[in-house]
């Protein structure tokens, strides 16, 4: 068994990046050994929380100084792409928050980056790791509920708390929110379904108007195999976060939540006397909606033994890849767009 420990340089702190610090903390076969923060009075309370002498507010000069083996990058999404390849070129593996970039030119040149280097590279779809929706790929998987029929999920969530200055809020390089948000419940969908064949999506925006960018996206899929299913990304939804989801079967139904302590399983059968019944089961699950630590396990473990990372760069282009196609259709209000995915 390797007891050796990957050590791990997380860059941005105010937020996600501070979640991936104390994740990774908590593995045996990881530890942080670099941080790296724009706002040098964030950088120094976090070294502070953290126990560190040392930290950087400029990534370039730490990736230059190294003393770590992996990169994560919890820094905005406008700025994946620039930090991920100069990375990677630099002879780091790369653990990059979803999503990927938010163009597929910015993805295409983190996806060249990786062919080039020997390094390992993950984009970090939290959903994969979340203990109810890696139930429900089981039970699909195990055909509990026959074929997919149809399948939809949901992102719900409530950015009007975000000041003017937010990262999400660029006028310039603007973040759309199914791109930037909306990438979890696609990205959930294809891991279970495969990659949409063409997308139709329908946006407005109401609750918030001085967003630069539509709030609601609604867009009908076209999976493999006849699969029909549907997206909601939702950024000024007045409930608590969600990402609801339900997959219909042939057999059976399944309906879970990332932040429900259980998964719901229909299954279909007929009584003695004929009459359909759809008696349902409650399977306990975690609520562990952002399973980081599972993540940077699978990083370490794939460092460690050289094994194969499941979300790559590619892996994770083709998430923005759809996510892209429902900007475009509803930019065309609901014309079918094929998604635009690398090779």
């Amino acid at each position: 068994m390797n007891d050796k420990k990957v050590k791990f340089a997380v860059v941005g702190l105010k937020s996600i990046g501070n979640a991936y610090v104390l994740a990774t903390n908590k593995l045996p076969n990881a530890e942080v050994t670099a941080i790296c923060e724009n706002n040098e009075e964030i950088a120094k309370k976090r070294a502070a929380e953290y126990g560190m002498d040392k930290y950087y507010t400029d990534f370039y000069e730490m990736i230059k100084d190294g003393g770590f083996d992996c990169v994560i990058l919890g820094t905005p999404d406008q700025i994946h792409m620039e930090h991920s390849v100069a990375a990677l070129e630099a002879g780091y593996h790369v653990l990059c928050e979803k999503p990927l970039a938010l163009t597929m030119e910015e993805c295409e040149k983190i996806v060249e980056a990786t062919k080039k280097s020997d390094k390992k590279f993950m984009t970090g779809q939290v959903c994969r790791k979340a203990p109810a929706f890696i139930k429900a790929k089981e039970l699909v998987d195990n055909g509990e509920i026959g074929e997919l029929t149809f399948i939809e999920s949901e992102y719900a969530h409530d950015y009007s708390y975000m000041n003017k200055a937010h990262w999400r809020l660029d006028p310039v390089k603007l973040r759309h929110g199914v791109i930037g948000g909306g990438c979890h419940a696609i990205d959930l969908l294809r891991w279970i379904a495969g990659n949409p064949e063409k997308v139709m999506a329908l946006a407005n925006k109401k609750a918030n108007p001085d967003w630069p960018v539509d709030e609601n996206t609604i867009a009908i899929m076209q999976f493999p195999n006849n699969v029909i299913g549907k997206i909601f990304c939702g950024t000024a939804v007045k409930r608590e976060y969600t990402m609801r989801t339900c997959l219909y079967g042939t057999k059976g139904t399944i309906i879970c939540d990332n932040t429900s302590p259980d998964l719901t399983l229909f299954r279909h059968a007929v009584t003695d006397n004929g009459q359909n019944i759809y008696p349902d089961v409650k399977i306990p699950v975690e609520i562990n909606n952002h399973n980081l630590s599972a993540e940077v396990a699978e990083m370490a473990d794939a460092i460690l033994n050289d094994k194969e990372i499941e979300c790559t760069a590619l892996e994770g282009s083709k998430t923005v890849a759809v996510a892209n196609a429902c900007v475009m259709s509803a930019a065309q209000g609901g014309a079918p767009v094929e998604p635009p995915y690398l090779k």
